[in-house]
């Protein structure tokens, strides 16, 4: 059976099959996984050797989830951009936050790819690519205790303003770059990775808009990190601090300098906010069914749950923000796969829309479940929890919506 209706007649069998393959990976390893691991009650027991999460990992690195963001020339497979939200929707499905993890771990490869240096993608991209066992994870630090959603606040006077600087910086000497400062406990596979994607500061005079970005291997001398962070939700994603102390790294490592840091950040955030939306249209659907299924076989009143007018005017809703979500989050990450600049006001209204969605339909899931909705025997309590992390993350969709604004407001005046 498939997972859904889908309303795009011009989907390929292949996209088809990838979806179901997806699907099932999502159901039988992603779904229990993420129940087992959010039970603990020490996160560091998320990630301890033999957890569940590492056989998460290698089985999704077996199957070569872990190179959808590689290009095909690198090894990478060449998926569709309407392909890979219908992977993204279906980890969501089944996880949000092994979902985010284990597309959080390529970011600092498929990175060194964009910038094409040889020398860098023979030691980084390919080990990676040939890695079937889930041993090299990415992470993308970029948040600080001081620093998160301003971050994208590109275009404001705040952004370049001299006073407002990240706390990560680093200083040139000679051939190498000498990094200091803290990223903070939310960043996603924090304690696990093996390699960053990192945001750092390297001209202070600039504010914001001085900074860099730099694959960082995390074992390199003077690198230390925190605890696993305990959340309330998303709690089978790793997140936690990364510490750097006169850490060295070579000049070529830095791929991005700050001339090229807004355009570059525009990009990334456009495709996080797309994918983000992608996932959370999974949550939300994930929940709707959660709850569809719970009224059809509970009996109040004499008849299933279902049967009563205003339980179905709540299923109508949800289902009608499932829908909406899939449609707008697959419009805006199909264009701006394509696009160069992308037209991030549309990947913001998607993240904004559909991880609102994905509360909004949990929240309702956990209402017709009544009691039951509140116990960890049922998943839609976890999908409650999850989804709540979503407004925060990755922006909080408060500062994503004054981000979009300026866009909107920059499209209008240019004629669209």
């Amino acid at each position: 059976m498939e997972p859904y209706l889908e309303l795009d007649l011009s989907v390929t069998d292949e996209e088809r099959s990838l979806r179901q393959a997806a699907h099932e990976f999502a159901r039988d390893v992603l779904r229990p996984a993420s129940l087992e691991l959010d039970r603990l009650a020490d996160p560091e027991e998320v990630s301890r050797p033999g957890s569940v999460m590492w056989r998460v990992f290698r089985q999704a690195y077996e199957l070569g989830y872990h190179l959808q963001a590689i290009p095909e020339e690198y090894g990478g497979t060449n998926l569709s951009p309407r392909a890979r939200h219908m992977v993204a929707e279906e980890m969501g499905w089944g996880s949000a936050d092994l979902a985010i993890a284990l597309g959080v771990a390529p970011f600092p490869f498929a990175f060194v790819c964009l910038g094409g240096n040889t020398e860098l993608i023979e030691r980084y991209v390919k080990p990676f690519v040939a890695d079937r066992e889930g041993k090299i994870v990415g992470c993308w630090a970029v948040t600080e205790p001081e620093h998160g959603s301003d971050n994208i606040l590109i275009g404001t006077p705040e952004f370049r303003d001299p006073r407002i600087v990240p706390q990560v910086r680093a200083r040139r000497e000679g051939d190498c770059w000498i990094v200091n400062g803290q990223k903070s406990s939310w960043v996603s596979n924090g304690t696990i990775a093996t390699h960053a994607l990192l945001f750092l500061s390297l001209d202070p005079s600039q504010g914001m808009a001085g900074s860099g970005i730099a694959i960082v291997p995390l074992d390199l001398p003077g690198i230390s990190r925190g605890r696993a962070l305990n959340k309330l939700g998303q709690r089978a994603l790793n997140q936690g601090e990364i510490f750097f102390d006169e850490v060295k790294i070579p000049a070529d490592h830095v791929l991005v300098p700050p001339e090229g840091y807004e355009t570059m950040t525009d990009g990334i955030l456009a495709m996080a906010n797309a994918t983000m939306g992608a996932t959370f249209t999974g949550v939300a659907r994930a929940a709707f069914e959660e709850a569809l299924a719970y009224t059809r076989q509970r009996v109040q009143g004499g008849k299933p749950l279902c049967e009563h007018q205003l339980v179905q005017h709540k299923l109508f809703e949800m289902f009608r923000d499932v829908q909406a979500a899939r449609a707008l989050s697959r419009a805006a990450y199909i264009y701006n796969a394509q696009m160069a600049p992308p037209a991030s006001e549309y990947s913001i209204a998607a993240k904004v829309f559909c991880t609102e969605a994905a509360f909004r339909v949990a929240s309702t899931a956990v209402q017709l479940f009544g009691g039951y909705g509140l116990s960890k025997e049922y998943a839609v309590e976890k999908i409650f929890r999850d989804a709540r992390a979503s407004l925060i993350e990755d922006g909080t969709n408060e500062v994503l919506g004054l981000a979009a604004a300026r866009l909107i407001l920059k499209r209008q005046e240019s004629g669209w």
